[in-house]
């Protein structure tokens, strides 16, 4: 898996592209929510369940379907009175993009069993063709590791660096359009 710095900076980022009028501090936080949430099946660990089970780590909770029903649970809990609108649709896009990132992540990752990205339909595991993502442990000792600290860096040059490109592009391209607009209303 990606780390949670990794996922929580992809939700951010995904969150750029989105209109200010949307976005609050509970749009980033429960962005961010969505984009770390499917790890909480490593709990499965505890209860024995294996790891290439449907409900072990990257089972279904790694799905394109659970992102879906995710997005759309988060919407319907935390913005309910704009559910039926154009602006409920945004934010059930957002929180389902942000949760469908955190599998496609891990899905450039270079270790662990693949993600279910299709399950329930399909339980098998993938993993995307480009693999440069360093795996991150499970746990926090672990992770404040020389492990850890591959992880951070890889992230850094797959995440990080693609990230700030893309919230600068955006920023440049809402830049623009206003400008436009604004000169066209004279």
């Amino acid at each position: 898996m990606a780390s949670i710095f990794g996922h929580a900076l992809t939700a951010v980022t995904i969150g750029s592209g989105f209109s200010k009028k949307i976005k609050d501090k509970k749009f980033w936080f429960l962005g961010i929510l969505c984009a770390i949430i499917p790890d909480a099946d490593v709990i499965g660990f505890q209860f024995h369940i294996p790891y290439e089970s449907f409900w072990g780590h990257r089972g279904f909770s790694h799905s394109i379907l659970f992102a879906v029903f995710l997005g759309i649970l988060v919407t319907a809990l935390f913005y309910s009175k704009s559910f039926f609108s154009k602006k409920g649709l945004l934010f059930m896009a957002f929180f389902t993009l942000c949760t469908v990132s955190h599998a496609l992540l891990d899905g450039l990752t270079n270790g662990g069993l693949g993600v279910a990205l299709f399950s329930p339909f399909d339980n098998t595991r993938y993993f995307l063709p480009w693999r440069p993502i360093q795996v991150s442990p499970i746990g926090a000792s672990r992770f404040f590791s020389h492990w850890g600290l591959k992880v951070i860096y890889s992230e850094l040059y797959y995440i990080g660096i693609p990230a700030l490109l893309y919230i600068v592009f955006v920023f440049f391209v809402k830049r623009f359009t206003k400008h436009k607009h604004k000169a066209e209303r004279k």
